[in-house]
């Protein structure tokens, strides 16, 4: 894989190892453990997997990390709340929102496909964040804060500057958003963890699920 296609998680792991002075064998420790746990979820993942697949003896896990819940704790989590949320939250919103638009549908297809890309890309992680972040305060945490200083005001003008040029209904944005969200999350849930085998048409998926979105809160035929 050259350096341009490298997932963004791959780059997170690079980051980490050199800005937490790791060793070459805690860097593959941490492929492992990102690796089997979105593959198999936290709990179902034993340390003995990790130490296999990363090539290292168990007792080198323990060496630097007492229990399974401090190996989450000190290489998981730092991977998703300090680079995962604040790293794709400054793209998304440079991708997507701070490009032009000619149109509210336009502008859907577009915040879609970049979630889109941004999972399809990184499969291992968006795995680890939709199996663990109902079950961990801190991933949660950082998260909200993410959503509240970065995401949410974006959305927040996009939703009111449609809404001036009358291409949405006058609905609260809180509540379009909440319909947006499932909606979308709905749709990547099942193209990368329930159904990734089927036989996608990826781009048609993507346009239905903007169609569906714009017969709920778009003024079309109004």
């Amino acid at each position: 894989m050259s350096e341009q296609d490298q997932s963004i998680y791959k780059q997170m792991i690079d980051t980490l190892g050199e800005s937490e002075n790791m060793t070459p064998k805690q860097v593959k420790i941490l492929e492992a453990a990102i690796e089997i746990i979105s593959e198999k979820g936290y709990y179902n993942t034993s340390t003995s997997e990790i130490a296999k697949r990363a090539g290292v003896a168990e007792g080198t896990i323990f060496r630097h990390y007492r229990t399974k819940k401090d190996l989450l704790a000190s290489i998981i989590t730092p991977v998703i709340t300090k680079f995962s949320a604040p790293f794709f939250a400054e793209k998304f919103v440079d991708q997507v929102f701070r490009k032009p638009h000619k149109n509210f549908e336009d502008f859907l297809y577009a915040f879609i496909k970049n979630r889109f890309e941004f999972a399809k890309a990184n499969v291992p992680l968006v795995k680890i964040l939709l199996q663990e972040l109902a079950f961990h305060p801190e991933i949660q945490a950082s998260y909200k804060k993410v959503f509240a200083e970065k995401i949410y005001p974006a959305i927040n003008n996009v939703l009111d500057y449609y809404k001036e040029k009358g291409e949405i209904k006058d609905q609260p944005n809180l509540s379009i958003i909440r319909l947006l969200a499932p909606t979308v999350l709905g749709f990547l849930i099942t193209r990368f963890l329930l159904q990734p085998d089927l036989e996608w048409d990826d781009d048609r998926e993507i346009r239905r699920t903007v169609d569906f979105i714009m017969k709920g809160i778009g003024k079309v035929g109004e």
